[in-house]
């Protein structure tokens, strides 16, 4: 199928100044190949790239980085008849510059804001090829944090409600970072409902560990959904806090702090951050409760930044 004047007009000014993934989206609406037949011809060549990643491309909810999803790239140039280098030329330009201004978007996880370790999160991530923010927000999260009897975080758990905001997701990436001297070989992921482990990125200078949770289903725009998981460490020394990032404002959080008897605190206390080497702020005292094994926070509406729960042990 050979474009109309008009269509060549619209992918040659897709081509010249981007995104990325419009100028895909308008290159394959012009050839009129659909995404089945576009994964067929580069099988062909040796290049085995999924319907899914090539739909998130032309979404923008995915960007080729990997050497072999670049390759496709070039290879794409070939079977939609385009100039050579036009597509992995928008490549070369800042995902930040090339993304759409979608509200949804606008919440795109920075670990480097968020975390002391973020370089080590993003370069986890490497590879993945997930969108920055998931494709996804929080609509509420509970989480829950057990201190063993030597004082170390013994794991945690989380109940999670989400809703996607574009179509086609169907995973989560789920983040621990251990207390100093944690030994990410040694952590525990566990997908108790409605999910599934998928990859696993391991840092253990760092001492953190990247799971990706596979949905049982694929979800629309607006679709929510309920999933479980958590993770078992207790490898470390001695905790004195536990922390959650949150990249963007809105949605619930909960989070719950056990100690075992044999190790409780002599003072708890609620904090919150603008970033991780920012002071602490909106300081409030917990009173412990359950025999005073357990604290708890809640914030109705969250806004991008630092939130957790510091403890003393003497």
């Amino acid at each position: 199928m050979r474009p109309t004047t008009d269509s060549a007009a619209e992918l040659a000014e897709a081509l010249r100044t981007g995104p990325f993934h419009v100028a895909l989206r308008i290159a394959l609406a012009a050839r009129g190949l659909p995404l089945h037949r576009v994964q067929h011809r580069l099988a062909a060549r040796g290049i085995r790239v999924g319907v899914t990643s090539l739909s998130y491309w032309q979404q923008g909810a995915r960007r080729p980085r990997r050497t072999e999803s670049v390759r496709a790239v070039r290879a794409l140039e070939q079977i939609l008849e385009l100039p050579y280098g036009s597509l992995v030329r928008l490549l070369a330009a800042p995902a930040a510059a090339t993304a759409e201004a979608d509200p949804a978007r606008t919440g795109a996880r920075s670990y480097r804001a968020l975390l002391s370790v973020g370089a080590a999160v993003e370069e986890l991530l490497t590879g993945l090829e997930l969108p920055a923010d998931g494709g996804l927000h929080t609509v509420g999260h509970h989480e829950r944090v057990r201190i063993g009897g030597a004082g170390e975080l013994r794991d945690r758990a989380s109940q999670h409600v989400v809703r996607a905001h574009r179509d086609g997701v169907d995973r989560y990436l789920a983040v621990h970072h251990g207390d100093p001297g944690c030994d990410p070989g040694r952590v525990e992921v566990h997908a108790y409902e409605n999910c599934r482990p998928g990859r696993i990125r391991r840092n253990h200078e760092a001492g953190v560990v990247v799971a990706e949770l596979l949905f049982d289903a694929r979800l629309r725009r607006g679709d929510t959904y309920v999933f479980g998981y958590g993770f078992t460490d207790g490898t470390a020394g001695r905790s004195s806090e536990y922390v959650r990032g949150f990249s963007y404002a809105g949605g619930q959080y909960v989070l719950q702090v056990r100690f075992d008897e044999a190790a409780l605190p002599v003072r708890c206390r609620r904090f919150s951050r603008v970033g991780p080497d920012a002071p602490r702020g909106g300081l409030a005292e917990l009173t412990p409760n359950g025999r005073h094994r357990s604290v708890h926070l809640v914030e109705t509406g969250v806004r991008r930044g630092i939130l957790g729960i510091a403890w003393d042990w003497e």
